[in-house]
């Protein structure tokens, strides 16, 4: 498998994936991914450079969104001083479940935050999936806590606010990196 940047026409890959996951984590009884993603704020992460996909011969097996943005209103001002890479719509296909995937992928982000210079790889998760926020503990991670208020309207009820977070470092990871090398933070989107 190897890791390459996201093109411009995987969009539709994508959305499928997001489409599928929904419908996958229906099945278990969470609502979480619902509501359809925006394809045209997807398309700019992609053009952005921040979102990474795993091909596995033809297919496309995962992807993963990194930025050093952080969704506001979760992470104190303190944190957001340290330098922090930001975990976004990791998403594995169920053809290539149950293989580590999800697992080798935060390895390697967690090594390129570390080459680019931050300190922590950050992530928050949806508050009611406990599946979900017991593997990203299984995964290293420790939790942070849990930001309920100030969902994107009106300021209710957040959805995704399980924060978490672990220490970035070199990794060895069975994946083939075929991304360029990460810029310093600095340059990051």
């Amino acid at each position: 498998m190897i890791i390459t940047p996201a093109r411009p026409d995987d969009l539709p890959t994508l959305l499928a994936f997001r489409e599928e996951a929904a419908g996958w984590l229906s099945e278990l009884g969470s609502d979480q991914w619902s509501r359809p993603y925006p394809a045209d704020r997807l398309l700019a992460t992609i053009q952005a450079g921040t979102v990474f996909m795993v091909r596995d011969a033809d297919a496309t097996a995962a992807t993963i969104t990194l930025t050093t943005v952080a969704e506001e209103g979760l992470w104190t001002d303190d944190e957001l001083d340290e330098p922090s890479v930001f975990i976004n719509k990791l998403t594995v296909a169920r053809t290539h479940a149950g293989q580590n995937i999800g697992g080798q992928l935060m390895d390697w982000a967690g090594d390129r935050a570390y080459r680019a210079g931050a300190k922590w790889l950050r992530l928050d998760a949806w508050t009611t999936n406990d599946a979900l926020q017991h593997y990203y503990l299984r995964q290293g991670f420790e939790y942070v806590r849990t930001v309920r208020e100030g969902g994107a309207v009106n300021g209710g009820p957040r959805v995704s606010g399980w924060l978490a977070q672990r220490a970035t470092g070199a990794a060895s990871f069975r994946m083939i990196d075929a991304t360029p090398a990460p810029e310093s933070l600095a340059a990051w989107p």
